[in-house]
């Protein structure tokens, strides 16, 4: 009786945060590369909209120079900053347009000035967010998609938001894909809040691993040269022993 009454530990199997969805990115696939019209799309949105808070400070202007868009193209959107370079002749720094060979620029001098504009929350940088984070390319897609009312029961105070892909289910970034319509896009693709999340996303992988593609392209032709070599290999093996292990060897008693 005392062993029937003996508290039982509970079995809870909810993750905090949850696992986001497996989304069937183009990428993912072993023989499939960046999809480079969403990355041109993408990089609209990080700069129209991300750009305002996050910094991505590894990528420079020049590694989106025939990879994105034309070096004509790309010395147009990278004059529209304004970078501070010197000292000049006179020992002074001055300011420039920016050319291909500057880094993005940040949207705040230091990380104490990002703190006192985010209310103390320090925006990340993007530079190779979808590789730090675990299955970063669903994390962030969930992650921007997913802002909604906080359940009965969690308190949310001013200046928080309730993201169930969130770890603990509140962060201070206010949901950036807030409604459609924030970007106008080149080539005329509807701009709907899901369709900017898979750009962005598509962007920030393209930018954690630019080379992604020749690694890839890489891999399936040593993989093809290492299959044609063991092809080869076993037919040489089968011709060159198939006489040692098909001969039969009788040993008779000498006659004396």
């Amino acid at each position: 009786a005392a062993a029937v009454a003996a508290p039982r530990p509970v079995n809870c199997e909810d993750k905090d945060p949850p696992h986001p969805p497996r989304y069937p990115f183009w990428i993912k696939s072993i023989f499939h590369g960046h999809e480079i019209p969403s990355v041109r799309r993408g990089y609209e949105v990080y700069r129209q909209v991300c750009a305002t808070c996050h910094s991505m400070k590894q990528l420079h202007f020049r590694h989106l120079v025939n990879q994105v868009y034309p070096e004509r193209r790309m010395k147009e959107l990278a004059s529209a900053y304004d970078v501070v370079d010197g000292p000049n002749d006179e020992g002074e720094m001055f300011t420039r347009p920016a050319i291909l060979v500057d880094a993005f620029p940040s949207p705040y001098p230091n990380e104490e000035a990002a703190r006192y504009a985010n209310g103390g929350a320090l925006p990340p940088d993007l530079s190779v967010y979808t590789t730090a984070k675990h299955e970063g390319l669903d994390y962030i897609f969930a992650l921007l998609l997913g802002y909604r009312d906080p359940p009965a029961g969690i308190a949310c105070r001013d200046g928080l938001y309730y993201n169930p892909y969130y770890p603990g289910g509140l962060l201070a970034m206010p949901p950036p894909l807030h409604s459609d319509g924030l970007v106008d896009y080149e080539d005329g693709t509807p701009c709907t809040k899901s369709q900017m999340a898979k750009d962005v996303v598509n962007f920030l992988c393209w930018a954690s691993e630019p080379c992604h593609d020749e690694r890839k392209l890489m891999g399936l032709k040593a993989l093809s040269a290492c299959l044609i070599g063991s092809g080869i290999c076993g037919v040489w093996y089968r011709s060159m022993w198939i006489g040692y292990k098909t001969r039969r060897i009788d040993f008779t008693k000498a006659v004396m």
